[in-house]
């Protein structure tokens, strides 16, 4: 099937396309991300553990090979959806796209820790999930994405922005739609989760700071209107209850609040991380930092009752 007529870009579109960003030199300068923040609004300690001190580098699990397959099959999909149509999208083999992805991230983990963090049941399992997913996105189409009047503005936009004191916020958008009509920009962050967001997900400050953030940093580094932008988690959900009385979706949409005073308090928190772990030439600052110790911060803390922490310098 030919693809769309090339239309004229748009003033957004030219303005994306002629951005040039800045460029971090890392030899003096630093760049912080949302992982990085959220880390620290959890337990700060663990923040210090980790990224001052490196004893906790990045390890891949069944969960986050999962969401980057996931993710690149989807982003996939957009892409054919938006640059051809829907119909041309629905005839790509997305699951197969994400299969392979998936095996091959895992393969990658493998060779980099000669270890196994999975079984073939497990990883069988989490496939069927990924292709149940990407089937009933495909079913729900047209209830999910609007095409008319609409452009996919790009795929993991960076956004990287100068905070001073050598430091740069750095971070990616998983997807951006335009309306041509309405002059209005939709950022979208995809989320996997076992069973989708709960009300306390919901609620928490630090997990919506990240689009929040994206949201403010975009119109900055675009010079786009603040308030012509609209924000949603696309939520992909792994496990639905079957036996329920009525269908449950795949896909969950959460569209937090996001006004100015939202978006002023996450800015708020986001720049206290930053004056409480640089100095003012943007080097970490050795010291000893706070212990939350509590249920939610130390479940899947991974210096939780090791010599690395105990109830000393607790938080309330």
């Amino acid at each position: 099937m030919a693809k769309k007529k090339k239309e004229k870009l748009t003033e957004i579109e030219l303005t994306i396309k002629h951005h040039i960003a800045p460029v971090i030199n890392y030899q003096y300068q630093k760049s912080v991300s949302y992982s990085q923040y959220s880390v620290w609004a959890t337990c700060p300690n663990q923040w210090y553990l980790s990224y001052m001190k490196g004893l906790n580098p990045y390890q891949d699990s069944i969960h986050t090979i999962f969401g980057t397959a996931m993710h690149e099959a989807l982003q996939h999909y957009l892409k054919v959806m938006y640059a051809e149509s829907g119909a041309a999208a629905d005839r790509e083999d997305i699951e197969t796209i994400f299969q392979e992805k998936f095996i091959s991230l895992y393969q990658a983990a493998y060779e980099k820790t000669k270890t196994h963090f999975s079984s073939a049941v497990e990883m069988r399992e989490f496939y069927d999930d990924g292709s149940a997913i990407i089937k009933w996105i495909k079913k729900k189409r047209n209830a999910l994405f609007k095409l008319k009047d609409m452009k996919l503005l790009g795929i993991e936009i960076p956004i990287i922005q100068n905070l001073g004191n050598n430091l740069y916020l750095k971070g990616y958008i998983d997807f951006v739609l335009y309306d041509t009509i309405n002059n209005k920009v939709y950022i979208y962050d995809i989320k996997t989760s076992t069973r989708g967001w709960s009300d306390k997900e919901k609620k928490d400050d630090k997990k919506i700071a990240q689009i929040l953030l994206y949201k403010e940093y975009f119109a900055k580094q675009y010079g786009f209107p603040v308030d012509n932008i609209d924000v949603e988690y696309f939520i992909v959900k792994r496990k639905i209850w079957e036996e329920a009385e009525f269908p449950i979706p795949r896909v969950q949409s959460f569209i937090p609040a996001n006004g100015k005073n939202k978006r002023s308090q996450a800015l708020k928190s986001f720049e206290e991380f930053i004056k409480d772990c640089f100095d003012g030439s943007g080097k970490p600052i050795e010291k000893s930092y706070l212990k939350n110790i509590g249920e939610s911060s130390c479940k899947w803390c991974p210096y939780a009752g090791t010599e690395h922490c105990d109830q000393k310098n607790a938080s309330s």
